[in-house]
């Protein structure tokens, strides 16, 4: 297998610059599920900060650890995930010493799930990010994110390479999206491809791909 293995080369401006998206002003507090939080426990966790089991669910774990984090952050210690908190996390994310990912996979990871799934919901979004990662891992493709995004090898893998829609800029649930696969969130296991069956005209990935699961308008396989 693989290894994801890449310099830290780039300044994170893609995220959080002044030309860059605006932050989510939605704010995670004691009681709330969502996808994101399983992203935000996951880079909790990643950093020392979370140390329980990555459920979605933000309960009096999830609120001591985001206290914590923004003690170290300088931040008002309220334990409720807001703008500024959000903001801080990504952009720790971003620099952690021990991530095996650079700016260069999220700019190009966060344009392809914009490109492919740009209208579908969040966890849609981490699952399409999710299947580019397994492959990177893949003996059977590309060892590193933009090489897996504009593989041609068996034809071309993604249509918004094709069609240009890969240079569109991203919302800023598709960059939080890369992030959160890139750190580590799988909903969609060890899948590699995925396809929406009502629009798609090429049936080779239901003719020959184990299915694995429907989110959204997406069927993904194995």
């Amino acid at each position: 297998m693989k290894k994801i293995i890449f310099l830290l080369t780039f300044v994170f401006a893609l995220t959080f610059s002044q030309k860059g998206m605006a932050v989510s002003a939605n704010n995670l507090k004691e009681g709330t599920r969502s996808y994101e939080v399983t992203t935000v426990q996951t880079i909790l966790k990643n950093q020392g900060y979370f140390n329980s089991d990555i459920t979605g669910y933000y309960g009096a774990e999830t609120k001591a650890a985001v206290i914590k984090f923004q003690k170290a952050a300088n931040l008002a210690q309220d334990g409720i995930f807001g703008p500024q908190t959000r903001k801080a996390l990504y952009n720790a994310a971003s620099k952690h010493y021990a991530r095996t990912y650079d700016d260069n996979d999220i700019y190009w990871l966060s344009r392809l799930i914009e490109a492919e799934s740009g209208s579908e919901s969040y966890t849609g979004k981490v699952a399409v990010g999710n299947c580019v990662l397994n492959r990177v891992i893949t003996d059977s493709y590309p060892n590193n994110v933009v090489k897996v995004i504009f593989d041609t090898k068996y034809g071309v893998q993604y249509q918004p390479t094709k069609n240009g829609a890969i240079y569109n800029t991203p919302s800023q649930s598709s960059v939080n999206a890369a992030i959160a696969a890139l750190e580590g969130a799988r909903p969609v296991g060890k899948c590699m491809f995925f396809y929406n069956p009502r629009t798609s005209t090429n049936s080779w990935i239901r003719n020959n791909r184990q299915y694995y699961v429907s989110i959204g308008n997406h069927d993904f396989h194995i």
